[in-house]
């Protein structure tokens, strides 16, 4: 049976864009927000690593209310029971630091623990742990954050460094308009507080 030579045409056609795109599921966005469903004002967002080398099950960018004002907040729900820790060999350190790095570009932060989560903030409102205005806007805009954590006791003489992160695809699905949608809630000032689940 002879081909005509439009199917041959078309046929071509269909393995350039084949070709084009890549191994199956390659475009396909790994991690990324994922806003409070059935609500009109979603107040929280979360998101799973794109990888880990450290006990995080989900990241959560959530609203919440200070004395004076309204704020995001970023916290960390770990996989399982137990402190925050390295899936490498090492014996915990008191002071646990972190740094957030979006798109390569470091931001100090420090952590707080409470009883089943941990909070990443580099700002506050009185007691409530926020993040400032311009890590939101580098959230908003970036593609990538990354998570880095100096967890475990160094050597004597041994210069500290970073032994566990987490990286977030931040641009995966709804990256930036997630981000847009909390900073509303944030500056709604008869906004109901974020309600974030302990576990999804």
């Amino acid at each position: 049976m002879a081909f005509s030579r439009s199917v041959f045409e078309f046929l071509g056609g269909l393995l350039v864009v084949l070709a084009l795109a890549g191994p199956v599921g390659a475009g396909v966005p790994v991690g990324g927000w994922e806003l409070e469903k059935d609500v009109d004002m979603p107040t929280y967002a979360f998101a799973e690593p794109s990888r880990a080398d450290v006990n995080i099950d989900t990241v959560v960018l959530s609203c919440e209310q200070g004395p004076e004002r309204h704020g995001l907040q970023l916290r960390i729900d770990l996989s399982g029971p137990g402190p925050l820790a390295a899936l490498s060999a090492g014996m915990p350190k008191d002071d646990p630091r972190v740094e957030v790095a979006i798109d390569g570009v470091s931001h100090e932060a420090r952590l707080l623990f409470a009883d089943d989560f941990i909070i990443v903030a580099d700002s506050a409102d009185g007691d409530m742990p926020l993040l400032s205005d311009g890590l939101v806007r580098a959230l908003q805009r970036g593609r990538q954050l990354e998570l880095r954590f100096d967890l475990l006791q160094e050597q004597t003489g041994q210069t500290p460094a970073f032994d566990g992160s987490a990286v977030v695809e931040l641009q995966a699905w709804r990256g930036g308009p997630a981000v847009a949608t909390l900073k509303r809630c944030a500056g709604d000032r008869g906004q109901h507080l974020a309600e974030t689940p302990r576990t999804r």
